[in-house]
């Protein structure tokens, strides 16, 4: 039996590669075939591929989200004017979060993960709080419908008796074996398994210890919110992780705003992953983005857009705002000491790099993706250069860091399937998706709702 292999010929593009031994391309064709990228270089003939003209295009690695509460597409927009403590009222602690059904979870999931891959969002780590093990069934659904790569971060209950720094409530043992062995038993698939921790900011300390070492059993990404807010200076979990020897990398931190300067070190020793969100975080109040301090100190941070109730669902935006805050506090310091600076600190191909290649081995993914490397799989976006906020393009990384917006993204492809072509998704029955949408949405907002800083409800 001869098998049939798809085989796609993208010509003519501006290839960034983001591997150092391939470096970038003015101009040059990349071959898929089935789920691998097989080739790249300027003029290649592989008779029977379909050939997509790419010329006017960059062709670059999809981008990788290291954090994102996916379920909260269904929120999306209600909390541009809510600080962290706000955030949390309306949503957990038996706020919205606790009034979804099953079905309203798979619709979320799905509805985020077509809103990541829209905006050229190939891999996302899901950081889930589902209510039961039928909400855990159908976040997951919801990311293999939409065909997106994905690190489903197993988490608890968003409530109070998880939810406490005295909480030894943690996972049904049962449950987690039972998703892992039906969801994750082959690494040759679009989803990994990960478990969405409290942390000791937000659990017992020997909550945190079982939790961590479950992850290690399971051969599984451990993610915690740790190190920002107030209590991050004064609380040290970072320190604690460490000398405890529980950082490592496949320990992923989020925010890490407000932690010591030794902490960003002892995370880079451990090789342990930061995740920054920084709209979110310059928002709500997690404390300054730590991109710089992390660098500082031997670390490379890699970026998430956390939570679309307050910012869109697109890595373009996290990338200008990582690299401009960076910028801005170290032009502050030149400017406090009487001088203006030369050479900016922080350069848009770093940024780029965290979110790809650095996205990528947070998630554990960077034999799979991050880069456009031959025998890699063939996540990839192309990005048109024609479109008015982008053209003439004279530094590719720079229009993409800088310039580039989820409307610019023409054409995506995860594992060597297209999911958007010319400007368009595919597949997708997007009046249904939207109609199911609304649907959870006002079911949602007739069971709870939101209030301000003064718990003053609206509408």
């Amino acid at each position: 039996m001869c098998l049939v292999r798809t085989s796609y010929l993208l010509k003519n593009g501006c290839v960034l590669s983001m591997d150092a031994r391939i470096g970038q391309y003015k101009r040059a064709d990349v071959l898929i075939q089935d789920s691998l990228i097989m080739a790249i270089q300027p003029d290649l003939d592989i008779p029977g591929a379909e050939v997509i003209d790419a010329s006017s295009m960059i062709i670059m690695p999809g981008l990788v989200d290291t954090h994102r509460h996916m379920w909260e597409s269904l929120v999306k927009t209600a909390g541009t004017n809510w600080s962290l403590p706000v955030y949390l009222q309306n949503l957990y602690y038996g706020a919205m979060g606790s009034k979804l059904r099953p079905e309203d979870s798979y619709i979320a999931n799905l509805l985020g993960s077509l809103e990541a891959l829209n905006a050229g969002v190939t891999t996302v780590m899901d950081w889930s709080m589902p209510y039961s093990p039928d909400h855990t069934d159908e976040l997951i659904r919801g990311l293999q419908d939409a065909g997106i790569r994905a690190v489903f971060a197993h988490g608890v209950p968003g409530e109070t008796d998880y939810w406490n720094r005295d909480s030894q409530l943690t996972y049904s043992n049962n449950d987690v074996r039972r998703v892992k062995e039906r969801y994750f038993s082959s690494r040759d698939q679009l989803l990994t398994y990960g478990l969405a921790i409290r942390g000791p900011e937000f659990s017992h300390w020997d909550t945190t210890v079982k939790e961590i070492e479950l992850a290690q059993e399971l051969d599984a990404i451990c993610s915690m919110h740790a190190g920002f807010g107030s209590w991050g200076s004064v609380d040290r979990s970072i320190s604690q992780l460490y000398e405890a020897g529980l950082l490592s990398p496949r320990v992923n931190i989020v925010h890490g705003n407000t932690m010591g300067m030794d902490e960003y070190k002892m995370l880079a020793d451990s090789g342990a992953s930061l995740s920054v969100t920084p709209e979110v975080e310059m928002m709500m109040g997690h404390g300054y983005p730590a991109t710089g301090y992390f660098l500082e100190h031997g670390g490379t941070p890699t970026l998430g857009v956390d939570v679309v109730t307050s910012t869109g669902g697109d890595m373009f935006s996290q990338m200008k705002f990582a690299l401009q805050a960076e910028r801005s506090r170290a032009n502050e310091q030149l400017l406090q000491q009487g001088e203006m600076p030369g050479e900016l600190n922080l350069q848009s191909s770093q940024v780029l790099r965290f979110a790809t290649s650095a996205g990528a081995q947070a998630l554990g993914l960077e034999q799979k993706v991050g880069t456009l490397t031959p025998g890699k799989e063939a996540d990839l976006i192309m990005i048109r250069t024609t479109d008015l906020n982008m053209f003439p393009v004279h530094d590719p990384i720079g229009a993409v860091v800088q310039f580039a917006n989820p409307s610019n993204v023409d054409t995506v492809f995860v594992a060597g399937r297209l999911v958007k072509r010319e400007g368009k998704l595919l597949n997708v029955d997007l009046d249904a998706i939207r109609h199911a949408a609304m649907q959870s949405k006002d079911y949602l907002l007739s069971q709870y709702r939101m209030s301000d800083a003064e718990r003053i409800a609206f509408s």
